[in-house]
């Protein structure tokens, strides 16, 4: 197992610095010169071109970009995420600030998720051909194809708007006040989870499923063990293998989702920083950022992978 894991983390650790290169690379090829953006254009007219070229040096935009990707590479080792040039501050600060807003909300959909999409799953499974079945089954296929941000523009529209029941946008911190929190985090997380719940109860359903016609499941039905043992012993535990490689990869699709919600619902979590920062070019930023959600993908599979031993004891990490 020791070995298993270290193997699979210098795979992410290669994963990720393949992830930082295109990054770096990616971003320089937008047209246009940040520090246009920095400068307003009248502002622009009065500096000389010693003063430009301070600027220049000052976030580092004077150097080639080799020279440019080695500097910000070292400066990650030692937690520099490098200077803002949009708003002139230490990156890192603005990554403390507000990492914690989407982790929370990050964290609230894939536990919701988790809970609904594979709860919902087991029942459909349970009760096949019954009303049940037929009513989840037929709302997680919508849920798959509707876009979050669509559904995002209609809760507010119907929601807050028209029946008034909960505040349009922002963001309250849980620990000022909690009810008020709340209110506005419902829509969010519903946004954020809709698709995961989807997926993991069709997922979950057809897993159950192929579960439950297996031998060793009629051999425990053939002994008169109660169905509840039969279930949470037997079945659940078995069909949950490919739901949790499935969970592993929600993990993206809610991390990077919240740069549409954040943005609709006027967040000021990392996905509506990255939003800005796109607008305005602020290249450290952005690699920050997308820095930070690979480092979370890279982290959750590594935990799907080494949760597979558990799951099922037939697989070894030899």
């Amino acid at each position: 197992m020791t070995s298993y894991i270290i193997r699979r983390i210098l795979i992410g650790i290669v994963v990720i610095l393949i992830v930082t290169i295109m990054i770096f690379l990616f971003i320089r090829l937008l047209p246009g010169d940040p520090l246009v953006i920095y400068i307003n254009q009248a502002d622009m007219q009065e500096m000389t071109e010693e003063q430009l070229y301070d600027l220049r040096v000052k976030f580092g935009l004077d150097k080639t970009i080799p020279l440019q990707y080695v500097d910000w590479l070292g400066g990650l080792f030692t937690g520099d995420f490098g200077l803002s040039i949009y708003y002139d501050v230490d990156v890192g600060h603005l990554i403390k600030e507000r990492m914690p807003i989407t982790i929370y909300l990050g964290v609230l959909a894939l536990i919701i998720s988790g809970i609904f999409g594979i709860g919902s799953g087991v029942i459909c499974a349970l009760r096949r051909g019954t009303w049940i079945d037929t009513v989840v089954t037929f709302l997680a296929n919508i849920g798959i194809t509707v876009p979050s941000f669509w559904v995002g523009i209609i809760l507010i529209y119907l929601l807050a708007l028209k029946a008034g029941w909960l505040p349009v946008t922002g963001w309250t911190s849980p620990f000022d006040d909690f009810w008020l929190s709340l209110k506005k985090v419902i829509m969010p997380v519903l946004c954020l989870s809709l698709f995961s719940i989807a997926s993991l109860a069709r997922l979950t359903r057809s897993s159950m499923l192929e579960v439950i016609q297996q031998d060793y499941i009629r051999t425990a039905w053939s002994k008169g063990l109660r169905e509840r043992m039969i279930i949470t012993r037997h079945t659940i535990k078995n069909a949950l293998i490919p739901v949790v490689t499935v969970l592993g990869l929600q993990v993206a699709f809610i991390f990077g989702g919240s740069v549409l919600i954040e943005t609709i619902f006027n967040i000021p979590g990392i996905g509506r920083l990255m939003t800005q920062s796109v607008m305005q070019q602020d290249f450290q930023v952005i690699q920050a950022g997308t820095l930070i959600i690979a480092v979370v993908v890279v982290l959750s599979n590594l935990v799907v992978d080494i949760s597979y031993g558990w799951l099922d004891p037939r697989i070894r990490f030899d």
